[in-house]
C-alpha cells in the first residue's frame, strides 16, 4: 500500500515577477530554482523557489499573471502556508529581519500547537513560520550562498491550511483516499498528517461558511502532494476517479510527472513525482540563472523570451 510522504509543492499567483523574485529569494533567502514559463501558457513566468535543489517539499512556484486583480478572501480556498525554521531562536531572528526590510508581520504565537509567526508579502500573501525544535528534515539541502545563515534558513513547507464549508467532505478525502491520520479536532479546525508526528506533511483545516474567495494576487491556487514515481501515480489516479472524482489525466511537466484533481468543496489538488527533478536541464551550480524551458516549448524561445521582462536590472 502506497503512502503519502508530505507536500511537494504549492503554486501561488504573482502581479510582479521582479517584486516576487526580489521577496522570495533576497528577503526569504530562498533560491530561485527554476526560471521557467506556464506549460499551458508560455506567456507568463513560472517561478520555483526552494532548497539548494528544489527538493520536493521545499518548492513554492508562482504563475505571474500581470492583470490579476486584488484576492477577495473567502471559503473553499487554500488560505495560508507553513514554512519551517530550526527553531523559537530562529522566530527571533525572522521577526528582526521582518522589521528591517518592513514586511508585514505579527508577534510570535503559536500555530498548530508549535512556536510561529505569522506574515505576509506586498501581495497579502498569507504565510507563517513554523518552529520544527530543531529536528532534522532530511529532504531539506542548505543553500550556502543564501543571504540567510544556514542555522536560520526555511526549511520547507510545514502546515498548510485549507479552510472549507465542509470539513467533513474534505476530512474524508484526506483519510480515506490517501491515508491521512486526523491528529486533532476542535468544533470547527482539524489537523491531518501524511506522515504521523511530522509537520511537512500537515494539513490544517478550517470550516468557515460564507463566500468563496475570488482569487487574485497572492492566491494560492493549489496543493501538490507528493509521490514517489509514475507507478504510483498511476495508483493514486485510479483510487480518485473510484472515488468519483475527475482525473486531468497524468501528464508530463518534464520536471515531473502529475495529475489534478478537484474534491467536494472545490479545493485543486496536485498529485506530483518526486523526479526527475531540476537538474534534468541544468546543473546544481546554475539552477533558475536563465530561462529554461521544457523540450517542447524549445523551438518557441525567441518569441517567449521577447515577451518577458527580465527578472533583474543589468
Amino acid at each position: 500500500m502506497y503512502t503519502i510522504p508530505g507536500h511537494h509543492h504549492l503554486s501561488m499567483i504573482t502581479k510582479n515577477a521582479k517584486q516576487n523574485n526580489l521577496f522570495f529569494s533576497k528577503i526569504l533567502g530562498l533560491r530561485r530554482v527554476k526560471m521557467t514559463v506556464n506549460q499551458d501558457d508560455p506567456s507568463m513566468y513560472h517561478l520555483f523557489y526552494g532548497d539548494k535543489t528544489g527538493s520536493p517539499g521545499t518548492e513554492l512556484s508562482f504563475f505571474e499573471m500581470p492583470f490579476a486583480g486584488r484576492t477577495y478572501k473567502g471559503t473553499n480556498a487554500i488560505t495560508q502556508i507553513g514554512l519551517l525554521v530550526s527553531s523559537k531562536e530562529s522566530l527571533l531572528y525572522w521577526k528582526q529581519r521582518f522589521e528591517k526590510y518592513d514586511v508585514c508581520h505579527g508577534e510570535l504565537t503559536t500555530y498548530a500547537h508549535r512556536p510561529a509567526l505569522h506574515f505576509e508579502d506586498s501581495e497579502g500573501l498569507r504565510m507563517v513560520l513554523l518552529a520544527s525544535n530543531n529536528e532534522k528534515l532530511v529532504h531539506w539541502k542548505a543553500w550556502e550562498e543564501s543571504e540567510v545563515p544556514i542555522e536560520h534558513q526555511i526549511q520547507g513547507m510545514g502546515s498548510v491550511e485549507i479552510t472549507v464549508r465542509r470539513l467533513d467532505k474534505l476530512a474524508n478525502t484526506l483519510t480515506d483516499v490517501f491515508g491521512y491520520t486526523e491528529v486533532s479536532r476542535t468544533e470547527d479546525v482539524a489537523i491531518f498528517q501524511s506522515v504521523s508526528g511530522e509537520v511537512f506533511g500537515e494539513i490544517v483545516v478550517k470550516q468557515l461558511d460564507g463566500p468563496t474567495e475570488k482569487p487574485g494576487r497572492g492566491s494560492i491556487h493549489h496543493l501538490a502532494i507528493r509521490v514517489k514515481d509514475q507507478k504510483e501515480l498511476a495508483f493514486w489516479e485510479e483510487k480518485i476517479r473510484s472515488r468519483g472524482f475527475h482525473s486531468s489525466g497524468i501528464i508530463d511537466r518534464f520536471y515531473f510527472q502529475s495529475l489534478y484533481f478537484r474534491e467536494s468543496n472545490g479545493i485543486l489538488f496536485e498529485i506530483a513525482t518526486d523526479g526527475p527533478g531540476f537538474t534534468i536541464d541544468s546543473d546544481v551550480a546554475t539552477l533558475g540563472l536563465k530561462l529554461e524551458l521544457p523540450p517542447f516549448l524549445e523551438s518557441q524561445r525567441d518569441e517567449i523570451e521577447a515577451n518577458l521582462k527580465p527578472l533583474e536590472d543589468n
